[in-house]
């Protein structure tokens, strides 16, 4: 089923989302390409997801690069995704922002949504920071609570869209990266750690984040069935490019903000949009981003 569905992509689409593999000599050339526009040798990056991208305001020095600009490069079609990479200092750290990323649902194969990862592993980032606006689960969560994620359920994954499928190359990482701690645990405990001394404790969480393909939202059955296996909030992103970054070895942190509460009850009018999703992402966004430049000022690689 899974070689008939990459088979039926790739006669539906054109262009650089059909592509399901990329050698290391497509990553290196775009590397290489960044590398020769931009002074900056970032050594963390952050990827900021829907509405988060306000970020980018706080880093110093900035050299902005659209991803129009990078030939090979992914394009960002979501709105609240400005796609640019930002590149400066964030508490005294050299680093590059994604200003929006890429989503399987936008037509682009696990191997594209995740290509930025490897470009930024090639140009020497080391620990990999996500973003991402979730549905919350868990019915201790409000609208508006961050969560730590301290480990992720892949349910595309179970039926093989992953970003590691295809050919291996060492380069790059083993063939069975292990990832039962993909979330590093220093970088959690320092984040726990400054939420408190910045008063953000009383809508701080922890927690397990679910990827869903998307681009719906989840019916109420589905809801239901992702709180029984123990998710606590719910996305359509993050995980592949987890699963990049942890297979080049990279540390990896992971932040969601829980924009609305799905919906666990049958036959009510309440209804998951992506305006809400903004709105809420726009009132919480500077605890966010505030929480995010203390975590990048304090750590220690």
């Amino acid at each position: 089923m899974h070689i008939i569905y990459l088979f039926a992509e790739n006669r539906t689409m054109s262009g650089q989302g059909a592509r399901t593999s990329y050698t290391y000599e497509d990553i290196k050339k775009i590397a290489d390409y960044i590398l020769a526009k931009v002074t900056c040798r970032p050594v963390i990056g952050i990827i900021c997801g829907s509405g988060l991208g306000g970020l980018a305001h706080d880093v110093q020095d900035q050299q902005v690069l659209p991803y129009t600009e990078i030939e090979g490069f992914p394009k960002s079609t979501v709105p609240g995704h400005e796609g640019n990479l930002v590149f400066g200092t964030l508490g005294n750290k050299p680093v590059v922002l994604m200003q929006g990323r890429f989503h399987c649902y936008e037509g682009y194969s696990a191997q594209t949504t995740t290509l930025p990862v490897r470009v930024m592993y090639l140009i020497g980032v080391k620990a990999l920071f996500v973003t991402n606006a979730a549905g919350g689960i868990n019915p201790n969560f409000n609208v508006g609570d961050i969560m730590i994620i301290k480990d992720h359920l892949n349910l595309p994954g179970f039926s093989g869209l992953n970003p590691l499928v295809g050919p291996n190359d060492e380069r790059f990482g083993p063939r069975f990266p292990p990832v039962s701690r993909a979330y590093d645990a220093d970088i959690r405990k320092l984040a726990r750690s400054l939420g408190q001394k910045m008063g953000f404790q009383d809508y701080m969480r922890e927690g397990v984040y679910s990827m869903v393909f998307g681009p719906n939202y989840e019916t109420v059955t589905e809801c239901r069935y992702l709180k029984i296996i123990g998710a606590d909030a719910v996305g359509m992103s993050t995980v592949p490019e987890v699963l990049v970054a942890v297979h080049c070895g990279m540390k990896v942190f992971g932040l969601s903000l829980i924009t609305n509460k799905v919906v666990m009850e049958y036959d009510v009018q309440a209804t998951a949009s992506h305006a809400e999703v903004l709105e809420t992402s726009k009132k919480r966004s500077r605890d966010l981003q505030m929480l995010i430049a203390e975590i990048v000022k304090n750590y220690a690689d």
